[in-house]
């Protein structure tokens, strides 16, 4: 095991600890100060916008947590390369150059090339494309950086052994090693961007947070030529019957946020659809670098795509579903929190100062004469 696991006590550690301890008002919003002139330092006054465009919901795993756990009894589907490419071009048509491919782990849909085909359909109209998907070797994750992929995102859920083995029952995922690993083979297989997080509501949020800190002071070092990113994101209601234990409060995820960007400063803080809109808007000058606007957590969601072959499964079974509505879709990983469009995200940017920025990267930077 990795020894930041093990005794996670660097001095930049011991740093975000203490700024993680229960503090005043007047502390907490000298932190924000500081929060915001470091953000604005390294990044200026940009926000980094994407939008997530779901493959499929189908999964072997059982995580306690999530929407598309196998025994879930939800509608599924697996979206072909053409669908994709509307979902995307409907993305497109409201601005997004940056979009995340996400899908559950199944071997029989998830497979076979799919991946590597939508990545290269996808990035022939889409300049900046990432993954959200089942963890790999790094001699595939070279073949989806080949196929035109230039960010990955893996979140290791919690870094709390004891916790992870009481939520992930069944599947791939149950192993907590191969999936702290991910970042460092998404690395070698030459991913240029790549982001971990926690999933907050898991386990005690300090801990939690302390681990996650850990884990990306190690890839710092250790893949010190990638850009990463941390995202932050907070339980949100999903189908089956899970219940959290634990709870992050909008005091609290502040001052992680800020504790975050005063120890990493050059570190992109990603901020989701998971939070309020109310919320959102404050977090903004704090520290934010990139935020989803718009999003949609179901296969097909923006445009009704793969309908026609939409089913349901019990406990990993097809099911023939009685009485499927016309309108019917596939079931969501989560509900979001905020439903504003990307254009009244972007207007709300423009008012607070800052540039929206759809478009950051262009495989045409790495051309050679």
């Amino acid at each position: 095991m990795p020894t930041f696991l093990e005794n996670p006590s660097s001095p930049l550690l011991r740093r975000f600890a203490s700024l993680l301890e229960p503090l005043s008002d007047e502390r907490l919003e000298a932190m924000a100060h500081e929060s915001q002139a470091l953000t604005r330092r390294n990044f200026g006054k940009t926000i980094r916008l994407f939008a997530p465009l779901y493959l499929s919901n189908e999964c072997i795993n059982n995580c306690a947590y999530c929407g598309f756990s196998r025994d879930n009894a939800i509608l599924r589907v697996t979206l072909e390369v053409d669908a994709m490419l509307k979902e995307a071009r409907h993305l497109a048509k409201e601005g997004f150059r940056n979009i995340l491919l996400v899908a559950g782990e199944h071997p029989k849909f998830v497979s076979n090339g799919y991946l590597a085909r939508c990545v290269k359909a996808l990035a022939a109209e889409i300049p900046s494309v990432a993954l959200e998907v089942a963890p790999m070797e790094a001699a595939e994750y070279a073949e989806l950086v080949q196929a035109g992929a230039e960010g990955l995102i893996v979140y290791q859920e919690t870094y709390n052994r004891d916790v992870y083995a009481e939520l992930h029952t069944l599947g791939p995922k149950k192993d907590f090693d191969a999936r702290l690993n991910c970042p460092e083979r998404a690395y070698e297989g030459g991913f240029r961007r790549i982001g971990i997080g926690a999933l907050f509501g898991l386990t005690e949020w300090r801990q939690e947070a302390i681990a996650l800190a850990a884990h990306l002071e190690w890839l710092q070092r250790k893949c010190w030529k990638a850009q990463w990113t941390i995202s932050l994101p907070r339980m949100r209601p999903c189908a089956g019957e899970f219940t959290p234990k634990f709870f992050l409060p909008d005091r609290e995820f502040v001052q992680l946020i800020c504790a975050m960007r005063l120890c990493f400063p050059h570190v992109g803080i990603v901020l989701s659809t998971r939070e309020p809109g109310d919320l959102r808007d404050a977090l903004i000058p704090l520290g934010i670098t990139m935020m989803s606007a718009g999003s949609h957590t179901e296969p097909g969601g923006y445009t009704g795509q793969g309908k026609e072959t939409l089913h349901l499964t019990v406990r990993g079974k097809h099911v023939a579903p009685e009485n499927l509505a016309l309108d019917a879709g596939a079931t969501e990983q989560f509900s979001i929190a905020d439903e504003r469009s990307p254009a009244e995200i972007a207007a709300l940017l423009r008012a607070q100062g800052f540039d929206p920025v759809w478009k950051d990267w262009d495989p045409s930077i790495l051309a050679t004469s």
